[in-house]
Order: C-alpha cells, then sequence, then structure tokens
C-alpha cells in the first residue's frame, strides 16, 4: 500500500512542533508525493509556526482545562464536544491513511475520533514524563514512539517502540558549522561563547538572571548569545538595544543550528526538544527545569541526565543566585565541559526521525 495521506496532529508549545515538522520532512524525503496536513489548537502557535515551514494546518477550538478553579473551564465541554465534531469532518473529507499525534490540545480529540473511525494511529512522546494526552491516547492507539526508558509504567509494554526524539535535520549537522555561525553573529573567534535559551517562549528566570549578571560575562571574557522569547524582549527592548557588543540578543532565534555551533556551553530549560538536540551536538549545558509543566516533567528529563552525569542542572528558586556564577566556572573549566559533552553525546539518537517514519510505515502497509 502507497502513504498518499497522512495527519499530524498537536502543538503549543516548539517541543511539540519542531518534533512534528522535522517527522514532516522526512515522509516527505522518503514519499516526495506525500499529502500533509497539520491539525492543531486556534490560538496557539502551530497556526503561525507550520504555515511558515511550507505546510497546511487546520485548527480545533480546543485548550485545556485549567488545574485551579477558573471560569474557564466551564467552556472546556463545549469546545471538545465542537473540537470532537470537527476532528470527525476532518477525517472525512481528508482521508488520511494514518495519524500522528506529538502531544498537546488538538491531538487528543483528533487521534480519538482517528482511532473510532478505524484509522491506525501512532504517537510520539517527547518526555521522560507523558503527557495527559498521550496518556488517554495510549490504550487505543497503534503505535508509541519514546525517547526515554521506562516508560511501560505509563503505556503498553507491547506497543512501545524506543526511536528516542525526532531533530530538525540542519541540527545533525551543526558540528561543522563554527566558523560559519561565529560569522552570522558576529563574535569573535578567539572568545569562548555562552548560549542562553529559555525555549521558543522564552524563560523569565533565565532571562533575569542574564539580565542582572551579563557584565560578569563580559568581564570574564566570554561572549553571550541569548535568546529571550517575544515577550521579554518587547518589556525591555531600549535596555536589551544598549548591550555591549559581545552579546547578540534576538526574541528567537530561527538558525538554531549555528547558534548551537558557536557555543562552548548551553543554558537551556529542560524541555524534551532542548535535551534531545543538546545529545545531538553533544554540548555541555547547565539545565533550568521550568516547575510549571504538567507532572514537573522538566525536572525529570534533567534528572534523566544529571544521574548520568551528562548535564549540570540549576533549579529555578536558584538561578537568580547561582545560574551566572555556574556559567562562569564552567566556562573557566574546559576539562569538565568535554566530560559532560562526551556523556550527553553518548545518549544521542541521531537517526530518531527515521526510526519513527518506519514505524508509520509499517502501520501502512500493514
Amino acid at each position: 500500500m502507497k502513504l498518499r495521506k497522512v495527519i499530524i496532529s498537536g502543538g503549543g508549545t516548539g517541543g511539540h512542533i519542531f518534533p512534528a515538522l522535522s517527522i514532516a520532512d522526512e515522509l516527505r524525503r522518503k514519499h516526495p508525493n506525500v499529502d500533509i496536513l497539520f491539525v492543531g489548537a486556534i490560538g496557539r502557535m502551530e497556526m503561525e509556526k507550520i504555515p511558515q515551514a511550507g505546510y497546511k494546518i487546520e485548527g480545533l477550538n480546543i485548550a485545556g482545562l485549567h488545574r485551579s478553579l477558573s471560569l474557564k473551564n466551564l467552556s472546556f465541554p463545549i469546545k471538545l464536544v465542537s473540537s470532537l465534531l470537527k476532528a470527525g469532518k476532518i477525517l472525512d473529507r481528508f482521508k488520511p491513511d494514518v495519524v500522528i499525534g506529538v502531544g498537546g490540545y488538538a491531538s487528543g480529540p483528533l487521534l480519538f475520533m482517528a482511532q473510532k473511525k478505524s484509522i491506525p494511529t501512532l504517537i510520539q512522546e517527547q518526555n521522560s514524563f507523558p503527557g495527559i494526552t498521550n496518556k488517554l491516547l495510549a490504550k487505543r492507539v497503534n503505535t508509541i514512539c519514546v525517547a526515554y526508558e521506562k516508560l511501560d509504567n505509563f503505556f503498553p509494554k507491547e506497543k512501545i517502540v524506543f526511536t528516542g526524539n525526532p531533530v530538525r535535520a540542519n541540527i545533525l549537522n551543526a558540528d561543522h558549522k563554527r566558523e560559519e555561525a561565529l560569522q552570522h553573529f558576529g563574535l569573535d573567534s578567539g572568545k569562548p561563547v555562552l548560549l542562553c535559551v529559555g525555549g521558543s517562549l522564552g524563560a523569565r528566570s533565565i532571562n533575569q538572571a542574564v539580565l542582572a549578571g551579563y557584565q560578569k560575562i563580559i568581564d570574564a571574557g566570554y561572549q553571550l548569545i541569548w535568546q529571550t522569547g517575544k515577550l521579554f524582549y518587547s518589556q525591555n527592548e531600549l535596555d536589551l538595544k544598549q548591550l555591549p557588543k559581545e552579546i547578540v540578543v534576538q526574541p528567537f532565534i530561527r538558525e538554531m543550528d549555528l547558534a548551537y555551533a558557536a557555543a562552548d556551553l548551553v543554558v537551556s530549560r529542560a524541555g524534551a526538544l532542548a535535551i534531545t538536540e543538546l545529545c545531538i551536538v553533544g554540548k555541555p549545558a547547565i539545565l533550568v527545569p521550568s516547575p510549571y509543566v504538567s507532572e514537573d516533567h522538566q525536572t525529570k528529563n534533567a534528572q534523566a541526565l544529571v544521574s548520568k552525569h551528562a548535564a549540570v542542572m540549576v533549579s529555578e528558586a536558584d538561578a537568580s543566585t547561582m545560574l551566572i556564577e555556574e556559567s562562569i566556572k564552567l566556562l573557566n573549566n574546559a576539562g569538565k565541559r568535554a566530560e559532560l559533552s562526551g556523556k550527553i553525546r553518548e545518549i544521542a539518537r541521531p537517526l530518531a526521525t527515521e526510526a519513527i517514519v518506519n514505524e508509520i510505515e509499517k502501520l501502512v502497509m500493514a
């Protein structure tokens, strides 16, 4: 059977969107004529990022339940029912051979309706602790692609395939781009570079620590590439535009392959995508897990690396007092950075995207 039509559903953050795009790109590489449709949540960042990448997307009017008592929860049942109905109509019209869920609000209604219509389904779980949507879908899904061990505590063991997380193709070749990267960012090849990123939406604790301590980084003889996120950048634009030339600050870095290539040390959130990319590029890292995500899964992601001596972790609460000092300490210690780099590379699975597409093909060819 030929792979003709595929729906990929989910989003909300870059941690869901960029793996989804990686899967789509690999599907298109192997099957040039495949028709791929994305389904996301109206108002979420996938509605902007997916079309920018050249793919079609339709939106469902769905949102998550608020954990605290909120009037917004009163509209959840209405949104859920309307999203289920629209998801059914999309499936009937598009007639996909397979439906892939990457996590996020929209993947729930879409995959649930696909399962009801006996369309093969696959979910890709990026984290060491699954989200609610994927846990609910797991009982009826055909295949579950995972990136961490011991997920049979949450998913049916017989459905799990350990593939790793997909990454953008250009990340795989970042090793060989250092000279190009330094030139791109206008940095001095004689000074080590610290890269600070807080995920696609930015991280306030990292941003505040860097804003308060960037002069220490400069005084120590280092350079900085800093992704702030749109909100923090707009709130502090005047101050950020007056920073020294050793600091490159952007609300969002599109050329992450070059940012990694330039970096000697990375400060990052501990989302699954960020960790996967750090493993692929083999960069020593200080991880600052967000405590605000479901089930505190970023802390679990970070601890999985720390337990293997593959990264350093600084808590959200300690970021303001420890993050800059820890960064300078590691930048001063080339031996420790080399050790972290070696350990984190051992965890990398550079063929993850191919492995996931192989599982998709198995479902269609079965």
